[in-house]
């Protein structure tokens, strides 16, 4: 099961429901190119509306079977939508468990929250690695233009121990193969599959 999560002393990681729908709308709307960029199978020639929807009916679904885990970020200083940030299985390689993605609205960008999110989740899969006596590898695609999102993903490579696949790889979005750059990190540290 998906928890909440509390980080920083003014937000908080809350599981992703339906619920959340027009904020998630309000949030695109601010910057649909910036959203399509972390959500690149997002249409956005076809019903944004009824596409978000469902992907937060599947998220939702699934975050009782640990396949999936999406939150949202909530300011706790007045509830609005900062971003969103999941553990999903859209994955590359084959031993691993979560492919980890993360999308900042731009009114909250450049302020290391995406960071902080990345970190709780990760401390939060440690813990449950290590609890369950389990392994976990977790991928992080990023585009190679998206040059905040490849910072943040060294950051979190540095902080975790984990990698730079130097290769491109390939990720099919909107009927073409568009290269990303990979990150692994592997859990509990200083584990290996």
């Amino acid at each position: 099961m998906t928890p909440e999560l509390e980080f920083r002393s003014d937000m908080t990681l809350v599981p992703v429901s339906k619920a959340i729908l027009p904020l998630l709308l309000e949030a695109y709307n601010e910057d649909p190119v910036a959203a399509q960029t972390a959500l690149p199978w997002l249409d956005a020639g076809f019903n944004v509306q009824g596409q978000l929807s469902d992907m937060l009916f599947d998220v939702e679904n699934q975050s009782d079977v640990d396949r999936l885990h999406f939150w949202w970020i909530r300011s706790d200083e007045n509830g609005s939508f900062v971003g969103l940030i999941g553990l999903g299985d859209e994955l590359q390689l084959l031993q691993s468990s979560y492919n980890l993605g993360y999308w900042v609205r731009p009114s909250f960008q450049r302020k290391g929250i995406a960071l902080d999110a990345t970190r709780t989740i990760l401390e939060w899969i440690e813990a449950k690695a290590i609890e369950s006596n389990d392994f976990f590898r977790i991928e992080i695609t990023v585009h190679p233009h998206n040059e905040a999102g490849l910072a943040t993903a060294l950051r979190i490579c540095d902080e975790w121990g984990g990698e730079v696949i130097e290769q491109f790889i390939g990720i099919e979005i909107g009927q073409r193969t568009v290269p990303h750059r990979l990150h692994i990190l592997d859990l509990p540290r200083g584990e290996a599959a």
